[in-house]
């Protein structure tokens, strides 16, 4: 939807306000607005925080993306990240990385080639086919808690060793540190922190085991790597760890949870990819491109340069609003249309040039074996109850989504 100029009061207007995203447009009707009206805008921030300026065209999100020269993600790479919280994990974690990230991403690599994600297809199918045969019964139930948060989950905790007793607990800590809740609860930021020290705990004790016990998992390829000769510290295994819980985990479940909606919602697309399946590899680029799990990312500006027309000064920080440069009708014809055959489609979900996600590849594999399986054994699809959106200014996604499906138990 498009929000009348009238109902946008811009002076009071604050992108990093979470509950911006909680309505059933998801903040959308706000950044389309932006994007026609504003394109560039200046963000003050209304609660404390560093102010910065939001690009909702497709052109200047490329452009930014593409600026290694003037642009820097070492002092934050996502709205409402402090600072300091970033120079902690600069020059560490992968996605605040500039200078050595080259040499982070040459050792993460071999953890992550289609060699290895292929390993994990039968186990994939199994964890969706599974689910989607059991909870098929049922009059209606919450896909994001039963299919898409436990299909990303399962191929993470295995890539990173962990025992299969202890995925539900992966699965409970990782949705309170991210705030999802399948209630209506709203998650304290104690009890986001808690879940994050849990995280961090769990996998300290998994790497101190693992030094003893090397294997072929993420974290023992972690433990081998070098970088100018030198190994990684324990603090730069477990920073990249989590980076890729959040790049692995929370991306693929919205864009799964996402992905139903949005068919759902477009029945003809629905009736369109069950009956050309040759259409999933294009299906999966235009589900990440309409879902842009990843809501933003921020650069701060390293001196006075020029974005969209504005002058950016050194020390500023800059936005690009994935939601809203994927839907751009200047990159995308027909953008604001849900189309399984959109080609070509230059999405911005995984960034560009450098800092390209490392996991796409495992992202698109885990959407393509999900909407498979989807096709294959689902007949019909029906939301049963209001989505419920997530509460956050870092990911764009959904907490609950109420479905009933029949399937079709001719082909299994």
């Amino acid at each position: 939807m498009t929000v009348n100029a009238n109902e946008v009061n811009l002076n009071e207007l604050d992108l990093a306000d979470p509950d911006l995203y909680t309505p059933p447009d998801a903040g959308l009707g706000v950044l389309h607005h932006l994007q026609e009206h504003r394109p560039v805008f200046w963000n003050a921030r209304r609660g404390g925080g560093p102010s910065f300026w939001a690009f909702t065209k497709y052109a200047d999100g490329v452009a930014i993306y593409l600026d290694k020269t003037n642009f820097t993600s070492e002092r934050g790479m996502q709205v409402g990240q402090t600072e300091s919280a970033a120079r902690a994990a600069a020059g560490k974690m992968l996605i605040v990385t500039d200078g050595r990230h080259s040499q982070l991403r040459d050792v993460m690599n071999p953890a992550l080639t289609p060699r290895v994600v292929r390993r994990l297809e039968t186990a994939m199918r199994e964890t969706v086919g599974g689910m989607l045969e059991e909870n098929a019964r049922k009059d209606s139930f919450d896909f994001v808690d039963t299919v898409a948060g436990r299909l990303p989950l399962s191929v993470i905790c295995q890539l990173l060793g962990v025992p299969r007793a202890d995925w539900d607990l992966m699965i409970q800590w990782t949705r309170t540190a991210f705030g999802s809740a399948a209630t209506d609860e709203v998650i304290s930021d104690a009890e986001k922190a808690e879940a994050n020290a849990n995280i961090f705990a769990y996998y300290a004790d998994l790497l101190a085991e693992r030094r003893g016990n090397l294997g072929d998992d993420v974290i023992s390829v972690l433990i081998r790597g070098r970088i100018d000769g030198e190994p990684l510290t324990d603090e730069e295994i477990l920073l990249n760890i989590n980076g890729l819980i959040t790049g692995g985990n929370e991306t693929t479940r919205h864009a799964s949870a996402g992905a139903v909606i949005a068919l759902v919602e477009n029945p003809g697309e629905w009736r369109r990819l069950r009956e050309d399946r040759s259409l999933i590899p294009t299906a999966v680029e235009e589900v990440l491109r309409w879902t842009a799990p990843s809501l933003n990312v921020m650069r701060t500006a390293l001196r006075d340069t020029r974005i969209g027309g504005q002058t950016v000064r050194a020390g500023e920080r800059v936005s690009v609003w994935h939601p809203a440069v994927n839907r751009d009708e200047d990159a995308f014809p027909d953008a604001r249309r849900f189309d399984v055959g959109r080609t070509p489609n230059r999405h911005l979900t995984f960034g560009l040039g450098r800092h390209l996600c490392i996991g796409a590849a495992l992202a698109r594999f885990e959407l393509r074996v999900l909407l498979e399986e989807l096709t294959s054994r689902v007949t019909r699809m029906e939301l049963t109850g209001p989505v419920k959106r997530l509460r956050s200014n870092l990911m764009w996604g959904v907490d609950r989504v109420p479905v009933h499906l029949e399937l079709d138990h001719a082909g299994h």
